[in-house]
């Protein structure tokens, strides 16, 4: 079995180096590359990367000459990962570390589910007791994302492995035969809601998503967009959340709209009485650009 971990990078030089170690500890794939795809750092990150790697065949360093966003860099990763055969690819924010036996314990869920994509049992870095995911799922009418579990003290109440609706890209394990199938990530997305769309296709084709509890990671939650309270978040949000579900609700995407414009209107008003309005100002900017077709990477928040 040969399994490509792909890392995307954007300015993580404080945190390449624990994920990697952590990945190169695991003894989960006969044969195993680690991918990083950097898009266009301004720090010393991939310099560092490569003294400390140098002569490693395990990793690869893919440098792009700009920054083209999470879904681009990966689906970079994807393409060298088939051009090398691999059998498996993990999408995993390079802001993490996993467990020991986390790519075993994905190959075995893999096993037992032959064609399904699987994502493991997610905690915050810094509370290492407390779930930020045990799979996801979508809401009945408005089909909107959440996580399974988030904030949770475990206490065993997620261990048990079951097929799921929503697949968090922070780790995201597929088989090629799946990329072949059901394509990779929508590049439009830049950030946020490409995992939302991706779990939306892959239900649409038939391919199951299995959340596999055996399987144990820990997460800096919003370390590479400087959190959800950012202009460059509620941009994104805003826009994204938009295009995805015009792609994938049908008749239900009149229900959303009605939903989308109370959600939005009342986060903006809690940001203006917070004094936020740079916040307000991105959202109103965010859905001027779905408006107007603007996609990928916005030159309003770098």
């Amino acid at each position: 079995m040969k399994l490509a971990v792909i890392l995307v990078n954007y300015n993580g030089e404080k945190y390449n180096v624990a994920c990697i170690e952590s990945i190169l500890a695991n003894s989960g794939a006969a044969e195993l590359k680690i991918i990083v795809v950097d898009n266009a750092s301004q720090d010393d990150s991939m310099r560092l990367l490569g003294e400390k790697y140098a002569g490693n065949e395990q990793l690869e360093l893919i440098r792009l000459d700009d920054n083209y966003g999470f879904s681009y860099a990966n689906n970079v990763g994807i393409d060298r990962a088939k051009e090398q055969g691999a059998d498996y690819v993990i999408l995993l924010n390079n802001d993490t570390e996993i467990m020991p036996d986390m790519l075993s314990q994905l190959w075995e869920c893999a096993k037992r589910h032959p064609g399904s994509v699987a994502v493991p049992k997610i905690y915050y870095s810094d509370d290492r007791k407390r779930l930020w995911s045990a799979g996801g799922s979508f809401s009945p009418v408005i089909k909107k994302a959440g996580h399974i579990g988030l904030n949770e003290t475990d206490q065993g109440q997620y261990d048990q492995e079951r097929e799921i609706g929503f697949a968090t890209g922070c780790c995201l394990w597929i088989p090629m035969e799946v990329i072949e199938k059901a394509g990779t990530l929508d590049a439009r997305f830049f950030l946020y809601y490409e995992d939302t769309e991706y779990s939306f296709r892959l239900h649409r084709m038939g391919i199951p998503i299995y959340y596999c509890p055996r399987a144990v990671m820990y997460h800096k939650v919003g370390a590479s967009t400087r959190g959800a309270d950012s202009a460059l978040c509620a941009y994104y949000i805003a826009r994204n959340w938009l295009l995805c579900n015009r792609l994938h609700l049908g008749r239900r995407y009149p229900l959303f709209l009605a939903y989308y414009v109370l959600n939005r209107t009342v986060c903006c008003l809690l940001w203006l009485v917070r004094g936020r309005i740079e916040l307000v100002r991105a959202t109103l900017q965010g859905i001027e650009d779905y408006r107007k077709g603007h996609f990928g990477r916005t030159e309003h928040y770098r």
